[in-house]
């Protein structure tokens, strides 16, 4: 009844003047009462000692008034400060401003802003310290926008502010990002004389921080003649949120340099920075500041320690801080197991997670994560099973990642079990959930869910889900409605780089000119940022579309060019039967200082192959290693086997092929077979149907000369396209993947 009905002064006094004219059973002498009332508050009885001042018709001592206002905010008890409150203002006809302005601060610290403001109406006579019990209850509560309109108005009518005050109005304005209002303040702060304030300054660059101007922070910072501790954890923790954690790492060395002996947090926000940018030596310099100020106990810093050197890759040191006595929480030990998997030692992970005495949701799924970044596919799945039978816990996440899973798995039925639990489990509203399943769906194949799924999100959906569903599409051949679907999405959302990424993409591998230079000019149109993604992706288009003119404006346009976008071009060339473009571009390359990789010489080999430049090309494929440190995959070796056998060169085709650092493949041998039958080399033709017969003995390859030379071209034709056949029903195919023509 009394949470129901007494929400304000005004109905407390009312019960109590009610109560004031019964018979009293309870002690008259203020003095016995008030000794009543400290001892029950020395025992810790609020509660009790409240109800004993509540049922008393004596005034007490203002002291004790405030003893109890402090109680009660500490407790967060806001009936007991209701009693409190009721009690003063009924029997002291004049409170003193300092308790009424306690009370107010009592009711803003319990979150009850309509009593505050009843309060703070009520009084007959305000100070400066009912203003900023006012303010302050109104900042605490969430409401900075009323706080900020309570300091203008109390500006207009002429109250001085004092440090206070200018607090409260400070962080009204971090919360808001209030930058032309956190200006004036500045400017009030200077005119009312506080800049020497240390802690005014350091809230000045706090806000300016938390407002994204990192330039006017560093600036009040520099004003602050002598900084302490919390001035410069607070800019290096600015700078550490800002994402410029060279300038975090760099400011904490100045802090040490000036002997400012740091906060625990402090250290622990560059050690973050540092783990960030992989900053090792800094990190190394930190750890030992660590042992000499003696803090290596403390379990933020020890926690920022492990992290950052796991980050940094050095995982012994990291087991070395880990196996301290002290260091061994659940936080740890899953960033230990994090740290194994992010070094690709799944196992050793498993086993130190296997070791964990007590496990919370975030460690199940780092470890489960693991597998799915390593592909690790069935294990991931044995894992969740695991998982099932040991563990309750289960957050969004989890699901986001089982659901990965599924779609490494191609299991769509597994995928859909997991739907169903999603519904009974209410997360089918979870944005990252639903964008899982649509992920889900599209990966194993099964459009049709995820189109009837993309609509059921149409309440929720975001810019990811259109992207699934598009990416979708484009995976299943369905270019057309993947651009009918991009058109539509214009309505909802804002396409990104990767929804042209996989728009250029659809239309480069179904050759759709068309579509391509569309989605080209709505990009210049809408002023999207063409990086060299992007541009790599319309190159890629443009030269698959056989439109190698407009490839190459694209390609001159680049400001930058790295060395992908130097591939899709060589590529390019190559697919358009430019080999000898391809040869000079990669001329002009190495000019520009750009490193070539695995992926350019193949490019070149391919360029070599179909301009019969077989000296060069060998000369290229030796260089790889030698000068450019590339070392030669599959890929090369079938290029080069591709370029002997094509144009005749059987002796250096067999020496190639006998002193490979591997064993042929099967697609190898076919070529070499067929070369050698074209070329009438019967030693090396024997052996490769050897080779082929010893590896595939189920279809056994015979070698033989044609008689007829005459015929040998329509011969060897016929049975060329009959092993084409039967290689195509074996689910092989000749040459690898570098010859398809």
């Amino acid at each position: 009844m009394l949470h129901g009905s007494m929400n304000a002064a005004s109905a407390v006094n009312r019960v109590l003047r009610n109560k004031i004219h019964k018979p009293r059973t309870l002690q008259s002498n203020a003095e016995e009462l008030t000794n009543s009332i400290l001892a029950n508050l020395n025992s810790g009885h609020l509660r009790k000692a409240v109800s004993i001042l509540f049922n008393s018709p004596v005034p007490f001592s203002f002291s004790l008034y405030a003893r109890l206002f402090q109680l009660c905010t500490a407790r967060q008890a806001i009936v007991e400060a209701r009693k409190v409150e009721s009690h003063l203002v009924s029997f002291c006809p004049n409170p003193p401003l300092f308790l009424l302005n306690r009370a107010i601060e009592t009711y803003g610290r319990c979150g009850c802003l309509r009593d505050a403001r009843e309060l703070f109406e009520e009084m007959p006579q305000r100070d400066g310290g009912s203003w900023n019990a006012m303010i302050a209850a109104y900042t605490q509560c969430g409401c900075p926008e009323k706080a900020l309109g309570m300091f203008l108005h109390m500006n207009r009518l002429g109250v001085s502010a004092n440090e206070v005050t200018f607090a409260s109005a400070l962080g009204s304005c971090a919360a808001l990002l209030a930058i032309v209002l956190l200006r004036q303040i500045h400017g009030m702060i200077v005119k009312c004389g506080f800049t020497g304030n240390v802690i005014l300054e350091s809230s000045l660059v706090d806000v300016y921080g938390k407002c994204r101007v990192m330039s006017d922070a560093r600036k009040m910072f520099d004003e602050i003649q002598n900084p302490n501790a919390i001035s410069w954890n607070v800019i290096v923790r600015r700078y550490l949120e800002m994402g410029r954690e060279r300038e975090a790492v760099f400011m904490f060395s100045e802090m040490i340099r000036v002997h400012v002996k740091p906060l625990h947090f402090t250290v622990s926000n560059s050690l973050i920075a540092c783990s960030r940018i992989a900053a090792i030596l800094e990190g190394i310099q930190i750890h030992g500041l660590v042992i000499k100020t003696n803090i290596e106990e403390d379990e933020v810093v020890i926690s920022s320690l492990i992290h950052m050197y796991v980050k940094c890759g050095e995982l012994e040191s990291a087991c070395k801080i880990f196996d301290l006595p002290s260091s061994k929480n659940m936080i740890n030990w899953t960033c230990m197991v994090s740290g194994y998997l992010l070094n690709g030692r799944t196992q050793k992970a498993r086993e130190l997670f296997n070791e964990m005495p007590e496990r919370s949701v975030i460690s199940w799924n780092t470890m489960l994560s693991g597998y799915t970044r390593s592909f690790q596919w069935e294990e991931a799945l044995d894992f969740v099973f695991v998982m099932q039978k040991e563990s309750k816990d289960i957050d969004y996440v989890t699901l986001g990642l089982i659901l990965n899973v599924c779609a490494g798995l191609s299991d769509v039925e597994l995928g859909k079990q997991v739907h169903g639990f999603i519904y009974r489990r209410g997360f089918y509203s979870n944005l990252f959930v639903g964008n899982a399943l649509l992920d889900m769906y599209g990966k194993c194949g099964n459009v049709k869910s995820a189109r009837v799924w993309f609509y059921e999100m149409s309440h929720w959906r975001d810019r990811v889900s259109w992207n699934a569903l598009l990416t979708s599409y484009s995976h299943h051949g369905l270019s057309e409605v993947a651009m009918t679907m991009f058109w539509e999405m214009q309505g909802e959302t804002k396409a990104s780089k990767f929804t042209f990424g996989t728009l250029l993409s659809t239309c480069a591998n179904t050759f759709a000119l068309e579509p391509g230079r569309q989605i080209h000019g709505f990009m210049i149109r809408n002023g999207y940022e063409i990086d060299v993604v992007i541009r790599g992706a319309l190159v890629d288009m443009y030269s698959k579309c056989r439109c190698l003119e407009y490839a190459f404006k694209v390609f001159e346009e680049a400001t930058w060019r790295d060395v992908i976008l130097w591939n899709s071009m060589v590529l390019g060339c190559c697919h358009n039967r430019r080999g000898e473009v391809a040869l000079e571009l990669f001329g002009l390359m190495e000019k520009e200082g750009v490193e070539p990789d695995h992926i350019t010489f193949k490019g070149i080999l391919l360029a070599c192959i179909s301009e019969g430049r077989v000296e060069l090309g060998t000369q290229y494929f030796n260089s790889m290693n030698t000068r450019y440190c590339v070392i030669p995959r599959l890929e090369h070796y079938e290029c080069m086997i591709e370029l002997y056998s094509r144009y005749g060169f059987m002796d250096e085709l067999e020496d190639f092929v006998k002193t490979m650092p591997f064993d042929p493949t099967v697609p190898m041998l076919t070529r070499v077979f067929d070369a050698c039958r074209e070329h009438r080399h019967l030693k090396l033709g024997e052996w490769a149907a050897n080779k082929v017969n010893e590896t595939n003995p189920s279809v056994p390859f015979q070698f033989e000369f044609m008689d007829n030379a005459a015929d040998d071209s329509e011969v060897a034709a016929g049975a060329g396209l009959e092993r084409a056949f039967q290689m195509a029903k074996r689910g092989e195919i000749v040459g690898g993947d570098v010859w398809r023509e």
